[in-house]
């Protein structure tokens, strides 16, 4: 084959780069100090990035920054600072998250090439198409797809010039990522802001299956499926692990390069992967490529699995083979670490030194010569000099009042003391004096001197972002309308009950060509379409087929694959909670690109970071202010390790069928409900409700629309509430009756609206 398979790589710190580098990586993806969803991660300073780089560079290896996470208005200013930055610094791409980035960089920052994060939890042609719209030049596919999800999707993607990214090795969440808010409701620390606490890695009270870890997954390893992903078309094979060191990085990549270099030459696969099982791991599966979900991918210990596993392989059982065994793993292990440093020590991203040399006489030019010291190598004992001369375009000539002075100069040249270059001296020795010269040959000089030292690439100017306009609700004066969710035909006399907006939650899976939700739509003409989140495969074809057949005149979506349907067929739509909107320039390129007539704002950001989000023009703005809350969503069934399921696993009757719930309680006590919903996605919600009557009061002005879900969804083992007084109670409270809020939490008494206080 010749196909160019990309070996993408971690970098959480500057060794385990250094280590991906020696070991064969193809690309790196690493994360500055801010913006980025791996906080627990040393990560770089913007100095460190520009040695990596060049580094990097020097070893035909790409550098890809992360910046995958939602970004909070008041962060705008320092983001666009940094895209100006890193527009001169030769980065390869940046990974994303959040929507407005792309509206950013597409206007001010195109030559930047944005790669759409997993965090974006992209799984249907749809959103791959939405993606391709936005600016995307890759996108990193989610976790959970089978070969064949990944071959239709990579084939989607190659045909609007899109490259697709697979994770083939490391860590597994269990939830849909940019889908899990369990860290964020549990204990304040969002996954979409780089924060996860790993909830699902947490113990739990022994369940029923006798399992204290039961959301812990194995580790994913495609090791052996390389030859499929070769097929799916795959363009890039990325290994996570930003949170681990040096030694695993190297240890990971440099099997996973043997494994690439042998199939490419030959065609066949390396049978040994015991390497991988020497540095950490929690075991491996590979069943979510292998579209075979069953209990064997979870492991009831989160913990480093190298140890057992070595007992197991050298079939240790008594006290003294264990130890053997063990010391035996010890030793390797330490031997990985000293070959790993013995590498990468010569490996310098320091700065490079700059001596400037100014020369000229009377009548003849200026002389600049940049004497360039590249860092210290320990393989040479020597350090390398590059030298290059500019010379300015008119003579020196004579003073007459003031001379050019040594001074103005350096003021011209000290900015070359920045993330790549360090100063160590001027030299003005050869340079006569009484002479002068413009001071605009002066920067026409320094410019010359800019470009060069930025290997001939012109440098883009600085971009100055015009702040975004604010524009005002159609009518300013108008409260907010109330808006509902139900998702059960035996609501649906709420219909009667009010005048307001009533969405239907479609289900998450549906029966091929049936047409139950079809004429549930066209029989009630009042109910407006909810679409959920995650839609894969042929459930994302039958949620389109609904669109088409209904012909809603709007709807609202979770999901942008079916949005950009929508837009094609020219249905107004407005974006769901779920699409995770908190900045002004989400708003816009929701908006601006699939004719987006509205958004929720997201609920995990507080009052100020709400209030100063800029409304697009003729935009809606909507807020959830009560809801189960959800913690996570998966693709695994959460059965399997709690209540227990005969069937060996998961397949498509599971979703359309199973409507099993139960809980489960965390070290600290607190009890979480398991809710499977007919046609839906296993999910975990909070013990508590959200309920949040403050921002009635505080940024009504802001809103068109306040929304309540009256669904049984999350509820749990908790008593059903009477849906018709909850809804009776909230139009009270939105017309300011006194008595409302209490009469609503006497009526939902386990509830909290801590995240819109917090926020992010």
């Amino acid at each position: 084959m010749t196909r160019k398979i990309e070996l993408l790589a971690p970098g959480g710190d500057v060794n385990a780069i250094k280590a991906a580098i020696v070991a064969g990586a193809n690309a790196i993806y690493c994360g500055l100090d801010v913006f980025n969803a791996r906080n627990r991660a040393s990560n770089l300073s913007f100095d460190e990035l520009n040695g990596v780089i060049r580094l990097a560079h020097n070893y035909n290896c790409e550098v890809f920054l992360t910046l995958n996470v939602v970004i909070l208005e008041r962060e705008l200013p320092s983001l666009i600072k940094l895209f100006n930055q890193l527009v001169n610094t030769g980065i390869d791409g940046i990974i994303v998250q959040d929507l407005g980035i792309f509206n950013l960089v597409k206007k001010y920052f195109p030559s930047l090439s944005i790669h759409a994060s997993t965090q974006l939890t992209t799984h249907n042609e749809g959103q791959v198409l939405f993606l391709a719209k936005i600016g995307a030049s890759r996108l990193n596919l989610s976790r959970e797809l089978n070969l064949s999800e990944i071959k239709t999707l990579t084939s989607c993607a190659h045909d609007v010039d899109v490259l697709t990214e697979v994770f083939v090795h490391g860590a597994l969440c269990i939830a849909f990522s940019g889908q899990c808010y369990s860290s964020s409701v549990s204990v304040g620390n969002s996954g979409n802001r780089g924060r996860c606490s790993q909830a699902c890695r947490d113990e739990y009270e022994p369940t029923a299956m006798g399992n204290k870890y039961p959301l812990n997954l194995k580790d994913n390893s495609a090791y052996f499926d390389l030859p499929e992903l070769v097929d799916a078309g795959v363009d890039s094979l990325k290994i996570e692990g930003r949170i681990k060191g040096a030694n695993y990085v190297h240890t990971v990549v440099d099997s996973w390069r043997k494994q690439i270099d042998r199939f490419v030459e030959s065609g066949k696969l390396l049978d040994d992967n015991s390497n991988l099982y020497k540095v950490f791991n929690r075991d491996f599966t590979n069943l979510f490529l292998q579209g075979d979900m069953n209990k064997s991918m979870f492991i009831d210990n989160p913990r480093d699995h190298s140890f057992t596993h070595a007992n197991e392989i050298g079939n240790a059982t008594s006290v003294i083979q264990i130890n053997k065994v063990q010391q035996d793993l010890k030793v390797d292990k330490n031997d990985i670490g000293i070959r790993v440093s013995e590498k990468i020590q010569h490996l310098d991203i320091t700065k490079r030194h700059l001596t400037f040399k100014f020369s000229g006489k009377l009548n003849g030019p200026l002389t600049v010569t940049v004497v360039i010291e590249a860092a210290h190598s320990v393989e040479t004992q020597t350090k390398h000099h590059d030298t290059f001369v500019v010379k300015s375009d008119v003579p020196l000539i004579a003073a007459e009042k003031s001379s050019i002075d040594q001074d103005a100069i350096k003021k011209r040249f000290k900015s070359f003391n920045n993330a790549k270059f360090s100063i160590e001296g001027f030299i003005f020795s050869q340079l006569e004096s009484n002479l002068s010269i413009p001071f605009k040959e002066l920067s026409n000089i320094r410019k010359k001197v800019a470009l060069l030292l930025n290997d001939s690439i012109e440098i883009i100017p600085l971009i100055d972002v015009p702040k975004l306009q604010n524009h005002a609700k159609t009518d300013p004066d108008v409260t907010p309308r109330l808006s509902i969710l139900i998702a059960n035909e035996n609501d649906l006399h709420l219909c009667d009950l009010t005048d307001c907006d009533i969405y239907f939650k479609l289900p998450e899976s549906f029966k091929k060509g049936c047409n139950k939700i079809i004429e549930l739509f066209l029989n009630n003409p009042r109910l407006i379409p909810w679409f959920p989140a995650v839609l894969i495969g042929k459930d994302y074809l039958e949620a389109v087929r609904v669109l088409e057949e209904v012909k809603a005149k709007h709807i609202v979506s979770n999901n942008t694959g079916i949005a950009h349907k929508a837009c094609e067929l020219n249905i107004d739509w407005i974006a769901g909670p779920f699409l995770n909107t908190t900045n002004s320039y989400a708003l816009l390129t929701l908006k601006e690109t699939l004719n987006c007539k509205g958004a929720f704002i997201s609920n995990e950001i507080n009052h100020q970071q709400i209030r100063n989000i800029a409304r697009p023009e003729n935009f809606k703005l909507l807020y959830s202010i009560y809801h189960p809350i959800l913690m996570m969503t998966s693709r695994q069934c959460f059965f399997q390790q709690t209540v227990g399921c005969n069937k060996p696993s998961i397949d498509d009757n599971c979703m359309l069928t199973c409507k099993k719930k139960t809980t489960i309680t965390n070290a600290r006590g607190i009890s979480f409900a398991i809710d499977k919903q007919k046609g839906g996605y296993p999910s975990i919600y909070n013990h508590e409700q959200f309920l949040n009557l403050d921002i009635i009061n505080e940024l009504s002005q802001l809103f068109d629309e306040f929304f309540i879900d009256l669904t049984d969804i999350g509820a749990g083992s908790k008593a059903e509430l009477d849906k018709a007084q909850l809804l009776n109670h909230f139009k009270n409270a939105l017309k300011g009756a006194h008595d409302a809020a209490s009469q609503l939490h006497k009526m939902v008494t386990i509830s909290t609206h801590s995240q819109y206080v917090q926020g992010l």
